[in-house]
């Protein structure tokens, strides 16, 4: 079952979540399988939106963390955008904006990978 959300803004993939708190273990695993899912195919600019998100565990972080990995392995390049402060005061708490770019908003991150070219 697609949890994820997605479309496409040129060579730029979206994704949303549609959940607002992300903290059952079995659909956080099929989450993080449909992210990598993702970039399988010829998606080489992705942006993830956490809009709709006001709440995740530390094992929906543990599979951003896995999938910005193999973001960087298959040369992905991965923004993400409109997290919520309470999220976003984890993210701060566990120096994630050293792993992750982040963006406040969906128009910052498009216009970012628009001009990042390869090196993004």
């Amino acid at each position: 079952m697609a949890t994820l959300l997605t479309r496409k803004d040129n060579d730029i993939l979206v994704v949303y979540f549609q959940d607002v708190s992300i903290i059952d273990e079995a659909h956080i695993t099929g989450l993080g399988d449909e992210l990598l899912e993702l970039i399988k195919g010829d998606n080489r600019k992705v942006v993830v939106n956490f809009q709709n998100v006001s709440f995740m565990s530390s094992a929906m972080i543990g599979k951003l963390i896995h999938f910005s990995k193999k973001c960087g392995e298959e040369k992905v390049s991965l923004r993400l955008c409109n997290i919520n402060e309470n999220v976003m005061t984890v993210f701060t708490l566990m120096n994630l904006q050293k792993v992750f770019k982040i963006d406040d908003d969906e128009g910052d991150s498009i216009a970012k990978l628009k001009k990042s070219g390869w090196f993004g």
